[in-house]
């Protein structure tokens, strides 16, 4: 039994799922970094991330639409990079930080894309979307 793939569903998900719960336990400074990032909604964003980060990754979690939430999440992944990690547009002594969290989405987004080839492996509640 191949578990590689269950277990990059498990580390990459784990992440959103950590990050939905800090948002939601930290809404008002999630809305504030929304507003800092130039979101023209901070609220509505703040709520479609949380949304986004919480339900959505369970379900990919638990392998229900496996692939069209993996090529989601990479997608996801890449936008709220170049919107919250956009390194080319801080002062100098953000620049190293901003460079490091934006290719760090860029790898997250390539392991979505990777799971999306393999498919979501050999444990899944539902396996609807091989």
């Amino acid at each position: 039994m191949n578990l590689a793939p269950v277990i990059a569903r498990v580390f990459l998900c784990a992440l959103f799922l950590i990050f939905a719960v800090i948002k939601v336990m930290h809404l008002d400074q999630t809305i504030a970094s929304m507003a800092k990032v130039g979101a023209p909604f901070p609220t509505l964003f703040a709520v479609v991330a949380i949304a986004i980060e919480g339900p959505l990754a369970l379900l990919l979690l638990l392998g229900v639409c496996f692939r069209p939430l993996a090529l989601f999440f990479a997608a996801y992944t890449l936008v709220t990079g170049f919107i919250g990690h956009a390194y080319w547009s801080v002062p100098p002594e953000q620049y190293m930080a901003m460079f490091t969290h934006f290719y760090k989405n860029v790898a997250i987004a390539g392991g979505f894309l990777a799971l999306y080839a393999v498919g979501p492996g050999q444990l899944g509640v539902f396996r609807l979307s091989k």
